[in-house]
């Protein structure tokens, strides 16, 4: 079925499609856990039974089981190697219940892309490729891509069903979130904006929080959508845990009063997804059946207050923080800097960090304003990181454009929000960022302020001596930079912010294990005793030999030797695989040298190769 064929078909009525596929059969008694396409293979009367149910009930298209049959999903079963027969088998299974209309069902890939994951587009485009290809040879009437987040992973999509079957039409929808986003942060014009532009045959809304969100949704889409069909296929309401198991509170005749509203929006294609089974479908055949295009009258449904529970992101006050615990073992420790957002979205920077875990990373480094530049407070970064990803932060706390008052207010928040490892800095000046005309009076220096935090509020009391109730349980690093022009001055500043309190440092970017080795001899000749305060060695990895030059020649503090900048050169295009391996062969010699770990500072967004370092430092010796 091409688009014309598409249209012509959803001229006559609203196209009632199916529901939720994984929900029904374990309402079949299939397990929680299974792999839902292999059962295609080996229980293919369940899932034709399934099918059967909902066809039996009014729907006239029927997504396969095919929504986790990519190379990706089916690996976590141990199935990666039969993409191509379960795809296959999904559409017998369809076919087989007697189905008008058969939509081959492209969920999400269950990986990030790059930038923010470890999957390269062109390796996202093979994937989808992989599965669009035998859903096409075994007779799909039409692809349908759901449940999307990231309009980058549904560009591949889209462009590996049209590579491998121009002929056929293409309906991709997205899923939102409680504030009507994406899991990446994408609001529903910015999603059907984009599908227009990608040229798809149909667009909208599936899965998320229920009905009367997926109307808010589509009343969005309607203006920008170009005149394609909309589709709607909403959870049956947003889901709860109840006793292990997923429980969705929508009743058919709820979901089809709200369908009734959504015809009235102009949606063409219209069913169920996660909770809705086939009495849902009947009652949504039923509505349709009532009202025909352009008859119906719209219900404005109150606008619905929406509760956000507390999660799991505080940690116990009195307990060693994640990093703390990690230094304290001896284990080699890794963490990575990330930028706040510059909106009020944290989509982007929670995928990212989730990616970095996953690499196994043991906390993330959330920088403050950056070079100045305007940014989401860097405390409320690490508060949603925490709660979203479960992974420890270090919050750059710096002195600048905080007078003192401000200054303890601040930590005190941070204190309360769970935020307990804090790296005091300086901060880039205003001078040099978006506001230069904004105030850069500071009251403390860097070494005052690490005083003020183990000395005072460690210890139940503010500055001024005042009691704060108990004391916090702050954890408290400092910056040193090892290649320093005035390696002894540098040294001198280094012995005062140890004496201050100073739980970690956190180097600039090293190039050379020996710099290391040359900062603690001059500490130990300075201070008659060696340096106990575990160092993070900065590891800045360099993506293009202009690049190197640029951080050598413009950036004090950071040099790097002939011998890398001339390894780059040689390496041209592929001069960020040769930073790659540098970064990687730099964290193997750390642990000679006497680093405890490795400050990962990503360059240009990319992610995915601190990812590649991240996993890299975790081979070293005496990490696990």
């Amino acid at each position: 079925m091409d688009a014309s064929g598409l249209r012509d078909l959803l001229a006559a009525a609203p196209l009632v499609a199916d529901g939720g596929m994984g929900t029904s059969l374990i309402e079949g008694g299939a397990a929680v856990g299974a792999c839902f396409e292999a059962l295609n293979r080996d229980d293919p009367d369940r899932v034709t039974w399934v099918h059967g149910a909902f066809v039996a009930a009014g729907s006239r298209l029927i997504l396969t089981n095919t929504f986790g049959a990519n190379r990706y999903r089916l690996a976590t079963h141990g199935e990666s190697g039969n993409v191509d027969a379960l795809n296959r088998a999904g559409v017998a299974r369809a076919r087989e219940a007697g189905a008008e209309v058969v939509g081959g069902s492209m969920g999400p890939l269950g990986v990030r892309l790059a930038p923010y994951g470890r999957v390269r587009p062109e390796e996202a485009f093979e994937a989808y490729r992989e599965q669009a290809l035998a859903l096409a040879e075994a007779g799909v009437d039409l692809f349908v891509i759901e449940t999307q987040s990231d309009l980058r992973e549904v560009e591949q999509a889209v462009a590996a069903g049209r590579a491998v079957a121009p002929e056929l039409a293409v309906v991709a929808s997205a899923t939102f979130t409680r504030d009507d986003r994406t899991l990446l942060g994408s609001t529903p014009v910015q999603v059907a904006r984009r599908l227009v532009e990608l040229g798809v045959d149909g667009l909208g809304v599936n899965c998320g929080e229920g009905p009367a969100q997926a109307l808010r949704v589509v009343r969005a889409m309607g203006p920008v959508s170009a005149g394609l069909p909309v589709v709607a296929r909403p959870n049956a309401g947003g889901p709860s845990e109840v006793g292990g198991r997923f429980v969705y509170p929508a009743t058919p005749a709820y979901v089809a009063e709200l369908v009734e509203s959504l015809l009235g929006e102009g949606v063409a294609i219209v069913g169920g997804c996660c909770g809705t089974g086939p009495a849902h479908a009947a009652a949504v055949a039923e509505a349709v059946g009532r009202a025909l295009p352009g008859e119906v009258t719209a219900v404005r449904e109150p606008v619905g207050v929406v509760v956000v529970e507390d999660a799991a992101g505080h940690q116990d006050a009195e307990a060693p923080t994640a990093l703390q615990a990690r230094l304290g073992s001896g284990a080699f420790v890794v963490t990575v800097e990330m930028e706040p957002p510059r909106s009020f979205s944290a989509a982007e920077l929670v995928a990212a960090a989730t990616t970095l875990r996953d690499a196994g990373a043991d906390a993330i480094d959330v920088a403050d304003s950056p070079m100045a530049k305007m940014r989401m407070s860097a405390w409320a970064a690490c508060r949603l990181v925490q709660e979203q990803v479960g992974i420890d932060t270090v919050l750059h706390f710096p002195t600048r454009g905080r007078n003192l008052l401000r200054l303890q207010g601040d930590l005190l928040g941070a204190h309360a929000l769970g935020i307990r490892n804090v790296f005091v800095c300086v901060g880039d000046p205003v001078s040099i960022g978006d506001y230069p005309h904004a105030l850069n009076d500071v009251d403390v220096t860097a070494t005052g302020l690490l005083a003020l935090i183990t000395r005072d509020f460690n210890a139940g009391r503010d500055r001024a001596g005042s009691p704060i109730g108990e004391p916090t349980t702050f954890l408290a690093g400092a910056a040193v930079a090892p290649n320093a022009p005035d390696l002894a001055h540098e040294v001198r500043l280094l012995k005062r912010k140890v004496d201050a309190g100073a739980a970690f440092l956190l180097s600039q970017p090293v190039y050379e294990p020996e710099a290391i080795v040359r900062l603690r001899e001059a500490f130990e000749r300075e201070a008659g005793a060696p340096l106990q305060v575990p160092v993070l060695a900065g590891v800045l990895p360099l993506v293009t030999a202009r690049h190197a030059e640029f951080l050598h020649n413009e950036v004090p503090g950071i040099s790097i030797p002939d011998a890398v900048r001339a390894r780059l050169r040689a390496a041209g295009g592929d001069a960020w695989r040769e930073g790659l391996a540098m970064a990687r062969d730099l964290i193997g010699a750390f642990p000679a040298a006497g680093a405890a770990g490795a400050y990962v500072m990503p360059q240009f967004g990319r992610f995915d190769l601190a990812a590649e370092v991240v996993e890299a430092a975790r081979t070293v010796s005496g990490s696990s």
